[in-house]
C-alpha cells in the first residue's frame, strides 16, 4: 500500500494484501429487508529499509522480515522527505452494499466515482483516497430450488446464490438489484525515532590492596 502514497492508488489494496505488512481485519454484515452491506477494515504496518534516490525505489520490510520494493512516480513531492527507518502505516476500509430495487426501471450502467488527496510539498509524506462504484443489474431469472438469482449488468450476466430464504424471497424476476462498492484508504510515514544515546558505564570500583 505504500506504493499508493507513492504514487499509484490501484497498488494499495495489493500491498496491504501482501505478507510484506501485518494486518487486522474485522468483518461487519448488516442486514435489512432487501438489503445486505459488509465491510473489512485492514491495518498495515512495514518499514522503509532502503532508498534508491536514482531510481526512486523504496524498499519496505515487514514484522516477518519479508521486503517487497515500491518505486515513488514522479507526482511524489515529497520523496526527499522520506528516510530509512520511516514506518509506513496503511488503514484500508472496503466494503459492498447490495440493494433490492422492486419493480426495476432503472437504467441498467455502471457509474465510478474517485478522490484523492496528498501531502503539500514541505509536509511528512502522506495520502487519502477513496473510490466508489455503482451497478443496477436487472434480475432476469429466479431459481427457487437452488436460491441462485441471475443478474444481467451492463457488461455481463452473473449468478449470485442467495443463502438467506427470507431474503431470497423478496425477489423476483424483473427487479433489480443495486451493487454499491466503496473503498477509502489513508497512508502515512512516521518519521524513524532518534537514536538513544548509550548510558556512560560506571565508574568501577577502585582495587583495594590485599592485606
Amino acid at each position: 500500500m505504500l506504493r499508493t502514497m507513492l504514487g499509484s492508488a490501484v497498488v494499495a489494496a495489493a500491498l496491504a494484501a501482501s505478507p510484506v505488512v501485518a494486518q487486522t481485519g474485522a468483518a461487519v454484515v448488516g442486514k435489512a429487508p432487501g438489503k445486505v452491506a459488509m465491510a473489512q477494515t485492514v491495518k498495515a504496518t512495514a518499514t522503509i529499509t532502503a532508498i534508491d534516490a536514482a531510481t526512486r525505489a523504496v524498499t519496505l520490510k515487514g514484522p516477518k522480515g519479508n521486503e517487497m520494493v515500491v518505486t515513488a512516480g514522479p507526482e511524489v513531492k515529497n520523496f526527499a522527505q522520506i528516510k530509512v527507518g520511516d514506518q509506513v502505516t496503511v488503514e484500508y476500509v472496503e466494503s459492498l452494499a447490495l440493494e433490492l430495487k422492486k419493480g426495476g426501471g432503472a437504467p441498467v450502467a455502471a457509474t465510478a466515482k474517485e478522490g484523492a488527496g496528498a501531502a503539500k510539498p514541505g509536509e511528512r509524506p502522506g495520502m487519502v483516497g477513496g473510490r466508489q462504484v455503482t451497478i443496477v443489474a436487472d434480475v432476469i431469472d429466479v431459481n427457487a430450488e437452488t436460491q441462485v438469482v441471475t443478474l444481467k449488468g451492463p457488461q455481463r450476466t452473473v449468478e449470485m446464490k442467495v443463502r438467506d430464504p427470507e431474503q431470497f424471497k423478496l425477489i423476483k424476476k424483473g427487479d433489480q438489484v443495486q451493487a454499491t462498492y466503496t473503498e477509502a484508504m489513508a497512508i502515512a510515514v512516521t518519521p524513524a525515532a532518534p537514536a538513544v544515546p548509550a548510558a556512560p558505564a560506571a565508574p568501577s570500583a577502585p582495587v583495594q590492596p590485599k592485606k
